[in-house]
């Protein structure tokens, strides 16, 4: 399959995707019959959604700070958090994945692959995590997040490898790059952001750093859906808070993809730093908490 087909099948598989995925999330909550002016996004929502995924095209992440924003504003419970993440933020990354897998140049194989690893990991983590109770949600994200905090310390300090020329892999280290996909998209499934962690698993494996994009962002957008369903069926996510990152989310994508396309983001990375690692001891201080300090 050449690259141009490739791109041309993800395109169309993409576009029917999202379709789906809004018409299957419509029809669930038109079955609970909810009351959608209740359900209405406020101010902060919105702007929660335009800031957290105007930061995720830029290449930071989208899940580790709108977590931080949750917890530190109180608007939605630690256990639905999980939920309202991948279902809020899968329609703006459906336009993450169109602009990156259109501009970024990415060896098919490899694309399709390591993006096939990535939804097969959600789909099985997403049934585990939908039915996790809340204390045992806020100690697995408690403890990710502090690792994510590491990664982007690693990246940060120029500790990871700047990756080689590969626009692609084969043999075992394709094997390698879908099995740490999966993986990935497993740990998604709980609130853990895929984009950080992608990025160095595809430079560990010699490729070229802006392969990462078309790969990361691809996995999120075919991914999301698959664990999102999940999340939506038990009905374990916050609805208001969920359009909010929808609406507020696609309009910030096309600023910083289409207008902004790059800022000079070190400084804002080591304040993420510090509002991941302080929420996740949040975290877990209110599960220690909860168990009757018994984690």
């Amino acid at each position: 399959m050449g690259a141009v087909s490739a791109t041309v099948v993800l395109f169309v598989a993409l576009a029917a995707l999202a379709v789906a995925f809004c018409a299957a999330w419509l029809v669930v909550e038109r079955r609970r019959d909810v009351a959608w002016k209740a359900a209405r996004p406020r101010p902060v929502h919105l702007g929660i959604g335009f800031v957290t995924d105007f930061l995720d095209t830029l290449g930071i992440g989208s899940f580790a700070v709108t977590t931080s924003m949750y917890k530190l504003a109180r608007l939605v419970d630690d256990a639905r958090i999980p939920g309202t993440l991948n279902i809020g933020h899968a329609v703006p990354t459906f336009a993450e994945a169109f602009l990156f897998i259109a501009v970024v140049e990415v060896d098919a194989l490899t694309l399709i692959s390591m993006i096939g690893a990535s939804v097969l990991g959600a789909w099985l983590g997403a049934g585990m995590v939908a039915r996790w109770p809340r204390r045992r949600i806020q100690i697995g994200m408690g403890v990710l997040l502090l690792v994510a905090a590491a990664i982007i310390v690693v990246r940060q300090t120029g500790a990871a490898p700047a990756g080689g020329d590969a626009l692609g892999l084969r043999g075992a280290a394709l094997v390698a790059g879908m099995a740490g996909n999966f993986m990935l998209g497993a740990l998604m499934t709980l609130g853990i952001g895929l984009y950080a962690p992608c990025m160095i698993l595809v430079t560990l494996l010699g490729m070229n750093a802006r392969t990462a994009f078309p790969i990361m962002m691809g996995s999120c957008a075919f991914l999301m859906p698959a664990a999102s369903l999940s999340f939506v069926r038990e009905g374990r996510y916050d609805l208001r808070a969920a359009l909010g990152l929808t609406l507020g989310g696609v309009p910030g994508v096309l600023v910083a993809g289409l207008i902004v396309k790059s800022l000079p983001l070190q400084a804002v990375q080591w304040l993420v730093v510090g509002v991941v690692v302080y929420t996740a001891i949040a975290m877990l201080r209110s599960a220690w908490q909860a168990g009757g300090r018994r984690l």
